[in-house]
Protein backbone atom coordinates (compact mmCIF):
# COMPACT_ATOMS: atom_id res chain seq x y z
CA UNK A 1 0.00 0.00 0.00
CA UNK A 2 1.09 3.60 -0.68
CA UNK A 3 0.33 4.35 2.71
CA UNK A 4 -2.13 7.00 2.37
CA UNK A 5 -6.04 7.89 3.22
CA UNK A 6 -9.12 8.78 1.60
CA UNK A 7 -8.73 12.84 2.95
CA UNK A 8 -6.39 13.15 -0.48
CA UNK A 9 -5.73 16.78 -1.74
CA UNK A 10 -3.62 18.95 -3.03
CA UNK A 11 -1.46 18.95 -6.09
CA UNK A 12 -1.47 14.94 -7.88
CA UNK A 13 -0.13 14.18 -11.20
CA UNK A 14 -2.12 12.16 -13.92
CA UNK A 15 1.14 10.06 -14.79
CA UNK A 16 2.60 9.60 -18.04
CA UNK A 17 3.15 6.05 -19.30
CA UNK A 18 6.58 5.97 -20.42
CA UNK A 19 7.00 3.34 -23.24
CA UNK A 20 10.23 1.92 -24.87
CA UNK A 21 12.00 1.42 -27.78
CA UNK A 22 9.91 -1.64 -28.52
CA UNK A 23 7.05 0.88 -27.36
CA UNK A 24 6.18 -1.36 -24.31
CA UNK A 25 5.39 -0.05 -20.61
CA UNK A 26 8.79 1.43 -19.68
CA UNK A 27 8.39 -0.05 -16.18
CA UNK A 28 12.01 1.25 -14.94
CA UNK A 29 10.87 5.15 -16.39
CA UNK A 30 7.65 4.99 -14.53
CA UNK A 31 9.69 4.70 -10.86
CA UNK A 32 12.23 7.13 -11.62
CA UNK A 33 9.55 9.72 -12.72
CA UNK A 34 7.50 9.41 -9.50
CA UNK A 35 11.06 9.60 -7.62
CA UNK A 36 11.26 12.89 -9.04
CA UNK A 37 7.88 14.20 -8.43
CA UNK A 38 7.93 13.05 -4.85
CA UNK A 39 11.08 14.92 -4.45
CA UNK A 40 9.69 17.98 -6.03
CA UNK A 41 6.89 17.55 -3.14
CA UNK A 42 3.53 16.31 -5.32
CA UNK A 43 0.77 15.65 -2.71
CA UNK A 44 -0.18 12.22 -5.03
CA UNK A 45 -0.19 10.47 -8.17
CA UNK A 46 -3.09 9.65 -10.56
CA UNK A 47 -1.59 6.95 -12.83
CA UNK A 48 -3.31 4.63 -15.69
CA UNK A 49 -6.14 8.21 -16.31
CA UNK A 50 -6.24 10.26 -19.96
CA UNK A 51 -2.61 11.30 -19.97
CA UNK A 52 -1.54 7.75 -18.90
CA UNK A 53 -3.00 6.29 -22.10
CA UNK A 54 -4.99 3.81 -20.36
CA UNK A 55 -7.41 2.85 -23.33
CA UNK A 56 -4.13 2.29 -25.15
CA UNK A 57 -2.69 -0.75 -22.64
CA UNK A 58 -3.32 -4.61 -21.95
CA UNK A 59 -5.11 -5.67 -18.93
CA UNK A 60 -1.50 -6.95 -17.48
CA UNK A 61 -0.13 -3.57 -18.48
CA UNK A 62 -2.70 -1.90 -16.32
CA UNK A 63 -2.05 -3.69 -13.79
CA UNK A 64 1.87 -3.51 -13.47
CA UNK A 65 1.59 -0.12 -14.26
CA UNK A 66 -0.44 0.75 -10.90
CA UNK A 67 1.48 -2.07 -9.50
CA UNK A 68 4.92 -0.03 -10.42
CA UNK A 69 3.70 3.28 -9.23
CA UNK A 70 2.55 1.98 -5.76
CA UNK A 71 5.73 0.14 -4.95
CA UNK A 72 7.97 3.20 -6.11
CA UNK A 73 6.27 6.01 -3.62
CA UNK A 74 7.37 6.10 -0.44
CA UNK A 75 4.08 7.17 1.19
CA UNK A 76 2.16 9.54 -1.66
CA UNK A 77 -1.25 8.62 -2.29
CA UNK A 78 -2.21 6.96 -5.56
CA UNK A 79 -5.52 7.85 -7.17
CA UNK A 80 -6.06 5.22 -9.79
CA UNK A 81 -7.54 5.95 -13.27
CA UNK A 82 -10.72 2.98 -13.09
CA UNK A 83 -12.26 4.14 -16.78
CA UNK A 84 -14.54 1.63 -18.40
CA UNK A 85 -18.08 1.81 -19.98
CA UNK A 86 -19.69 -0.77 -17.89
CA UNK A 87 -20.30 -1.00 -13.91
CA UNK A 88 -18.43 -4.45 -13.83
CA UNK A 89 -16.27 -3.26 -16.13
CA UNK A 90 -15.48 -0.46 -13.60
CA UNK A 91 -15.60 -2.47 -10.65
CA UNK A 92 -13.00 -4.80 -11.89
CA UNK A 93 -10.80 -2.39 -12.83
CA UNK A 94 -11.56 -1.01 -9.31
CA UNK A 95 -10.64 -4.67 -7.62
CA UNK A 96 -7.33 -4.31 -9.73
CA UNK A 97 -6.67 -0.97 -8.31
CA UNK A 98 -6.99 -2.26 -4.63
CA UNK A 99 -4.84 -5.48 -5.35
CA UNK A 100 -1.83 -2.98 -7.16
CA UNK A 101 -2.40 -1.15 -3.52
CA UNK A 102 -4.07 2.15 -5.16
CA UNK A 103 -5.80 4.28 -2.16
CA UNK A 104 -8.42 5.31 -4.26
CA UNK A 105 -10.38 5.01 -8.08
CA UNK A 106 -10.86 7.93 -10.19
CA UNK A 107 -14.05 6.84 -12.56
CA UNK A 108 -15.17 8.33 -15.65
CA UNK A 109 -18.88 8.29 -17.12
CA UNK A 110 -19.74 5.73 -20.02
CA UNK A 111 -18.23 6.85 -23.04
CA UNK A 112 -18.84 5.91 -26.75
CA UNK A 113 -22.84 5.19 -25.63
CA UNK A 114 -23.98 8.34 -23.68
CA UNK A 115 -26.70 8.22 -21.48
CA UNK A 116 -30.32 9.09 -22.76
CA UNK A 117 -30.92 10.88 -19.45
CA UNK A 118 -29.46 11.96 -16.73
CA UNK A 119 -30.96 9.38 -14.56
CA UNK A 120 -28.52 6.79 -16.53
CA UNK A 121 -25.65 8.46 -15.48
CA UNK A 122 -26.51 8.79 -11.49
CA UNK A 123 -27.63 5.18 -11.48
CA UNK A 124 -24.39 3.92 -13.25
CA UNK A 125 -22.17 5.90 -10.66
CA UNK A 126 -24.19 5.11 -7.71
CA UNK A 127 -23.67 1.62 -8.89
CA UNK A 128 -20.28 1.64 -9.27
CA UNK A 129 -20.04 3.53 -5.73
CA UNK A 130 -22.29 0.83 -3.84
CA UNK A 131 -19.95 -1.66 -4.58
CA UNK A 132 -16.26 -0.35 -4.89
CA UNK A 133 -13.66 -1.73 -2.81
CA UNK A 134 -11.83 1.76 -2.85
CA UNK A 135 -13.02 5.45 -2.07
CA UNK A 136 -14.68 6.89 -5.08
CA UNK A 137 -13.55 10.61 -7.08
CA UNK A 138 -15.34 11.57 -9.88
CA UNK A 139 -14.35 12.48 -13.56
CA UNK A 140 -15.85 15.20 -15.35
CA UNK A 141 -14.68 15.06 -18.60
CA UNK A 142 -17.23 15.45 -20.90
CA UNK A 143 -14.85 15.70 -24.35
CA UNK A 144 -13.71 12.55 -24.18
CA UNK A 145 -17.24 10.92 -22.33
CA UNK A 146 -19.51 12.92 -24.80
CA UNK A 147 -21.24 14.45 -22.10
CA UNK A 148 -20.86 16.18 -18.73
CA UNK A 149 -21.83 14.90 -15.07
CA UNK A 150 -24.75 16.62 -15.04
CA UNK A 151 -24.93 19.39 -11.89
CA UNK A 152 -27.92 17.93 -10.47
CA UNK A 153 -26.28 14.12 -10.63
CA UNK A 154 -23.33 15.50 -9.52
CA UNK A 155 -24.95 16.75 -5.96
CA UNK A 156 -27.16 13.84 -5.59
CA UNK A 157 -24.05 11.17 -6.36
CA UNK A 158 -21.84 13.16 -3.72
CA UNK A 159 -23.66 12.77 -1.08
CA UNK A 160 -22.72 9.04 -1.38
CA UNK A 161 -20.85 7.35 1.82
CA UNK A 162 -18.14 6.28 -1.20
CA UNK A 163 -18.06 9.30 -3.02
CA UNK A 164 -15.20 11.58 -2.11
CA UNK A 165 -14.55 14.54 -4.95
CA UNK A 166 -14.70 15.36 -8.43
CA UNK A 167 -11.89 15.89 -10.95
CA UNK A 168 -13.04 18.39 -13.46
CA UNK A 169 -11.51 18.46 -16.98
CA UNK A 170 -14.19 20.64 -18.62
CA UNK A 171 -12.72 23.36 -18.83
CA UNK A 172 -15.80 25.68 -18.19
CA UNK A 173 -14.94 27.34 -14.97
CA UNK A 174 -18.27 28.27 -14.63
CA UNK A 175 -19.15 24.64 -14.03
CA UNK A 176 -16.34 24.55 -11.43
CA UNK A 177 -17.76 26.88 -9.68
CA UNK A 178 -21.12 25.46 -9.57
CA UNK A 179 -19.75 22.35 -8.42
CA UNK A 180 -17.95 23.74 -5.76
CA UNK A 181 -21.76 24.68 -4.58
CA UNK A 182 -23.59 21.80 -4.80
CA UNK A 183 -21.13 19.80 -3.18
CA UNK A 184 -21.48 19.11 0.29
CA UNK A 185 -18.76 20.02 2.77
CA UNK A 186 -15.62 17.63 2.75
CA UNK A 187 -16.43 16.73 -1.01
CA UNK A 188 -12.90 17.58 -2.59
CA UNK A 189 -13.01 19.58 -6.12
CA UNK A 190 -9.51 19.24 -8.25
CA UNK A 191 -9.24 21.08 -11.27
CA UNK A 192 -8.14 19.15 -14.04
CA UNK A 193 -7.89 22.03 -16.23
CA UNK A 194 -4.10 23.22 -15.82
CA UNK A 195 -4.01 26.79 -16.64
CA UNK A 196 -7.21 26.77 -14.28
CA UNK A 197 -5.89 25.28 -11.20
CA UNK A 198 -4.54 28.46 -9.72
CA UNK A 199 -8.05 30.27 -9.69
CA UNK A 200 -9.47 27.17 -8.49
CA UNK A 201 -7.07 26.96 -5.83
CA UNK A 202 -7.72 30.44 -4.68
CA UNK A 203 -11.68 29.56 -4.79
CA UNK A 204 -11.19 27.14 -2.24
CA UNK A 205 -10.52 23.59 -4.28
CA UNK A 206 -8.94 20.65 -2.85
CA UNK A 207 -6.19 21.13 -5.19
CA UNK A 208 -5.45 19.88 -8.64
CA UNK A 209 -4.62 16.99 -11.09
CA UNK A 210 -2.33 18.42 -13.69
CA UNK A 211 -0.79 16.52 -16.92
CA UNK A 212 2.00 19.61 -16.67
CA UNK A 213 2.80 18.50 -13.03
CA UNK A 214 4.84 15.66 -14.94
CA UNK A 215 7.28 18.29 -16.31
CA UNK A 216 7.64 21.23 -13.73
CA UNK A 217 6.38 19.80 -10.78
CA UNK A 218 7.68 22.50 -9.21
CA UNK A 219 5.75 25.44 -10.40
CA UNK A 220 2.90 23.38 -9.10
CA UNK A 221 3.70 22.94 -5.94
CA UNK A 222 4.59 26.44 -5.94
CA UNK A 223 0.87 27.78 -6.75
CA UNK A 224 -0.41 25.82 -3.62
CA UNK A 225 2.27 27.00 -1.33
CA UNK A 226 1.73 31.07 -2.40
CA UNK A 227 -2.31 30.10 -2.05
CA UNK A 228 -1.72 28.37 1.14
CA UNK A 229 0.51 31.30 2.31
CA UNK A 230 -2.16 34.15 1.06
CA UNK A 231 0.81 35.05 -1.47
CA UNK A 232 -1.86 35.69 -4.11
CA UNK A 233 0.18 37.58 -6.70
CA UNK A 234 2.83 35.24 -6.49
CA UNK A 235 0.04 32.77 -7.29
CA UNK A 236 -1.14 34.47 -10.07
CA UNK A 237 2.30 34.62 -11.65
CA UNK A 238 2.97 31.45 -11.26
CA UNK A 239 -0.30 30.35 -13.19
CA UNK A 240 -0.19 33.57 -16.02
CA UNK A 241 3.15 32.87 -17.00
CA UNK A 242 4.39 29.79 -16.48
CA UNK A 243 1.83 27.30 -16.03
CA UNK A 244 -0.33 28.73 -18.64
CA UNK A 245 2.41 29.05 -21.59
CA UNK A 246 3.02 25.70 -21.72
CA UNK A 247 -0.52 24.13 -20.91
CA UNK A 248 -1.27 25.69 -24.17
CA UNK A 249 1.06 23.88 -26.08
CA UNK A 250 -0.70 20.65 -24.43
CA UNK A 251 -4.36 22.03 -26.10
CA UNK A 252 -2.57 22.47 -29.48
CA UNK A 253 -0.54 18.83 -29.72
CA UNK A 254 -2.44 17.03 -27.31
CA UNK A 255 -1.72 15.98 -23.44
CA UNK A 256 0.05 12.82 -23.70
CA UNK A 257 2.23 13.78 -26.54
CA UNK A 258 2.91 17.00 -25.56
CA UNK A 259 3.65 15.72 -21.70
CA UNK A 260 5.79 13.10 -23.26
CA UNK A 261 7.79 15.58 -25.25
CA UNK A 262 7.98 18.45 -22.37
CA UNK A 263 9.80 15.37 -20.17
CA UNK A 264 12.23 14.23 -22.69
CA UNK A 265 12.89 17.64 -23.80
CA UNK A 266 13.78 18.01 -19.44
CA UNK A 267 15.62 14.74 -19.34
CA UNK A 268 13.13 13.08 -17.13
CA UNK A 269 11.87 10.48 -20.11
CA UNK A 270 14.26 9.16 -22.84
CA UNK A 271 11.85 8.62 -25.26
CA UNK A 272 8.33 10.92 -26.06
CA UNK A 273 6.44 7.83 -27.79
CA UNK A 274 2.75 7.60 -27.44
CA UNK A 275 0.49 4.57 -28.99
CA UNK A 276 -1.62 5.33 -31.54
CA UNK A 277 -4.16 6.50 -32.56
CA UNK A 278 -1.87 9.77 -30.99
CA UNK A 279 0.93 10.14 -32.74
CA UNK A 280 4.33 11.35 -31.61
CA UNK A 281 5.48 15.32 -31.84
CA UNK A 282 7.85 16.15 -34.74
CA UNK A 283 10.43 18.13 -34.35
CA UNK A 284 9.12 21.27 -34.66
CA UNK A 285 6.65 21.01 -32.31
CA UNK A 286 9.42 19.43 -30.00
CA UNK A 287 11.63 22.57 -30.28
CA UNK A 288 8.73 24.66 -29.15
CA UNK A 289 7.89 22.44 -25.99
CA UNK A 290 11.59 22.43 -25.37
CA UNK A 291 11.72 26.14 -25.46
CA UNK A 292 8.80 26.45 -23.05
CA UNK A 293 9.68 24.10 -20.27
CA UNK A 294 13.15 25.87 -20.41
CA UNK A 295 11.12 29.49 -19.37
CA UNK A 296 9.37 27.41 -16.73
CA UNK A 297 12.49 25.70 -15.48
CA UNK A 298 14.24 29.41 -15.40
CA UNK A 299 11.93 30.58 -12.50
CA UNK A 300 12.37 28.00 -10.50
Amino acid sequence: MSGANTAIEGVLCPLVTPFDGDNGVDEAALADLVGHLESAGMDGLVPTGTTGEFASLTDEEYRRVLETTVEATTDLPVMAGTAHTTVSGTLSRIDTAAEAGADAALIVLPYFHGANDPAGNEAFLTGVADDAALPVYLYNIPACTGQEIDLETLASVAAHENVHGLKDSSGDFNYFLNAHKRAPRGFRLFQGFDSHVVPGLLMGSAGGINALSNVVPEAFVAARDAVATGDTERARTIGNDHIGPLFQQCVTHGFAPATKAALEARGWLDSAAVRPPLVELDADAKADIGEAVADVLADF
